[in-house]
């Protein structure tokens, strides 16, 4: 890939910038939209690396959009019919952004991260040898690293301010932050789109570990799909053809790049390290490998 394909950041004169995130550049439209451009900046522990995964906003993008589409019956989302050629004037800022950025609705952010849980690993598994339990949800003694969970579990978080840590939270505590009501929807949904999400996987040769997703609400109070959805960046894929029990399988993620940062004296603070050229490329092609997987 050239360097014309890898976009790190954005400026685009045709609208105001509401905000730069960890991977999102986002832009105000008008009352009723917003633009987000998915750069292919890269982030591990929570440090956002000086170089970018080249086509990484684009495959993210396309993923997003591939389980946008298939769980629409489930629960509406952020998509609309407008795009990047109907917001910005400029030609070639427009042939730069196309296959990386989505016209949404704009929504308000519910405080709170929806995770899903189908496999012990990650701070799960951690939590479970500590407790035996994983964000409250009690589980069977024995269960091993990796092992399927029982049945799915809805473990939610809070979100953090910029540079910190999410916080797992129990589900009474989003009760208080946003109603019972709410907090029983985000839930079940949630739960439903990973269950789905995680069978259509299975069957192209990926196991869907866990993910996270984010809901907003429209101004009459309804529910949406926002952000991104079962993504590299948001999800644990692995590969079935590699996955053992009492492992950390690979993933299609970006685990060669923190496996490269656990290797060096770094703090694990900004500014992080530059990357080899190789490492980039060689996590490149595992996006590449989920999206041709899911979506072919």
């Amino acid at each position: 890939m050239s360097s014309s394909d890898v976009l790190f950041e954005t400026s685009i004169p045709d609208l105001p910038m509401i905000g730069r995130g960890k991977v999102r550049d986002i832009y105000s439209v008008d009352d009723r939209h917003l633009l987000l451009v998915t750069t292919d900046r890269l982030s591990a522990y929570d440090v956002i690396l000086p170089d970018p995964i080249p086509g990484k906003g684009e495959v993210l993008t396309r993923i997003s959009l591939f389980w946008f589409r298939m769980m629409a019956d489930i629960i509406d989302n952020q998509l609309t019919e407008l795009g990047v050629d109907d917001v910005i004037t400029d030609k070639a800022l427009c042939d730069q952004l196309r296959d990386r950025a989505l016209v949404v609705k704009r929504l308000k952010p519910l405080p709170i991260e929806a995770v899903v849980r189908g496999y012990l690993i990650g701070s799960g598994w951690r939590d479970y040898l500590d407790t035996g339990q994983v964000c409250g949800a009690h589980l069977p003694e024995g269960l091993q690293q990796a092992e399927k969970l029982p049945h799915t579990l809805f473990t939610p978080a809070s979100k953090a301010e910029a540079g910190d840590h999410d916080e797992n939270i129990s589900f009474n505590q989003v009760v208080e932050l946003i109603g019972e009501n709410l907090a029983k929807r985000v839930r079940d949904v949630s739960i439903e789109i990973y269950e789905r999400a995680a069978a259509f996987a299975l069957e192209r040769g990926i196991i869907i570990a866990d993910t996270k997703f984010e809901f907003g609400l429209d101004d009459e109070g309804r529910l949406h799909l926002i952000d991104e959805v079962l993504t590299p960046d948001s999800s644990r894929f692995w590969p079935v053809d590699e996955y053992k029990v009492d492992t950390s399988p690979p993933s299609f993620d970006k685990q060669f790049v923190r496996d490269y940062l656990d290797t060096l004296d770094w703090d694990k603070t900004a500014p992080g390290p530059d990357l080899p050229p190789e490492l980039l490329e060689q996590t490149a092609a595992k996006y590449r490998e989920a999206l041709d997987r899911m979506t072919s």
